[in-house]
């Protein structure tokens, strides 16, 4: 599997490439039915499976400050479009030289005669182009002429939940992670460094807490959650706190998680956090005991959650 980030370092056409293109903030499970069928149809062909996708978003290009948080950044999003196993991955630096690109010079320069693509999956809203005038249509005209065929995949849906960036995106924000999951395919996740925090965690309220300086764009709303924290090739269960600290007068927004049973110096490291269930709302309280109290039943919550769910897979439902 390859990573091209520039197209002059494409030589030559691939071979009998199956292309689609997009975005995929998120990586959800409607990005994961087209690369099902780019793959599909590329075995089909004896040709290369192939993806393009843009490093910023366009919109962070475009209306910079503007644009809505991104579930995935890039590096995750790679990370995940690797997983899908995609043959060839474009990933091409967005520019507004880029964006200047007709969809007529878009498709003949470098779909056809760059990548050499013979068949194109798209979803059914896909536009391209400068000022996105390039749609479904132009492009199976322009197949007809240029030799290539065009797929398009309609939209997915999950129960009555149309499956995008956007429902995905309201979900997280709303705080609605078992929602958010149904539709991405994979527990939401942040990534984050642990830097120092107050020190309030161990030493006031005896739940030690690795701060985390923040990678990601998206986070929930605000509120305890129970989480799974992935620290190098290790996962624990945890409990995350998404907040002011009201209880110590309204301080600045952080991401506190306190991970069970885990003893260690994560000062400075990296770690993932995945949400699993929201346990309840931020709120202030009368006293650090108080406090300390229900971060205590918080943690016993957590605990019977992931023991509950330990049991459902065991018992293979």
């Amino acid at each position: 599997m390859a990573v091209i980030s520039d197209l002059q370092q494409l030589k030559e056409p691939l071979i009998n490439p199956v292309l689609t293109i997009g975005n995929f903030d998120g990586v959800h499970r409607g990005h994961l039915i087209l690369f099902d069928m780019v793959k599909k149809r590329a075995k089909s062909i004896d040709g290369q499976s192939s993806l393009m996708t843009f490093d910023p978003h366009p919109i962070k290009v475009m209306k910079p400050g503007n644009g809505p948080s991104l579930i995935t950044l890039t590096q995750q999003k790679l990370e995940l479009i690797k997983d899908a196993d995609i043959d060839v991955i474009f990933c091409i630096p967005f520019t507004k030289k880029f964006a200047s690109i007709s969809a007529d010079e878009f498709v003949e320069d470098i779909l056809v005669d760059r990548i050499g693509v013979k068949e194109i999956v798209v979803g059914y809203d896909y536009t391209f182009g400068q000022g996105r005038k390039g749609d479904i249509g132009l492009l199976q005209e322009m197949g007809e002429v240029l030799g290539f065929m065009v797929h398009v995949v309609e939209p997915v849906h999950v129960g009555n939940k149309l499956v995008s960036s956007t429902s995905i995106r309201r979900l997280v924000q709303d705080g609605c992670l078992s929602e958010a999951k149904q539709l991405l395919g994979r527990d939401y996740q942040i990534l984050g460094t642990v830097v120092r925090g107050k020190n309030r965690g161990g030493r006031l309220l005896g739940f030690p807490t690795a701060n985390l300086e923040l990678i990601d764009e998206l986070v929930p709303k605000v509120g305890v959650y129970a989480v799974r924290v992935v620290v190098g090739d290790q996962s624990f269960n945890g409990v995350t706190n998404i907040g002011y600290n009201p209880t110590f007068g309204k301080g600045p927004f952080s991401v506190e998680t306190h991970i069970l049973d885990f003893k260690g110096d994560l000062l400075d490291r990296s770690i993932r956090v995945k949400f699993v269930k929201r346990l309840r709302d931020e709120r202030p309280f009368g006293s650090i005991k108080d406090l300390s109290d229900q971060i205590g039943r918080d943690v016993l919550s957590a605990r019977k959650l992931f023991t509950t769910m330990a049991k459902s897979l065991d018992n293979g439902s």
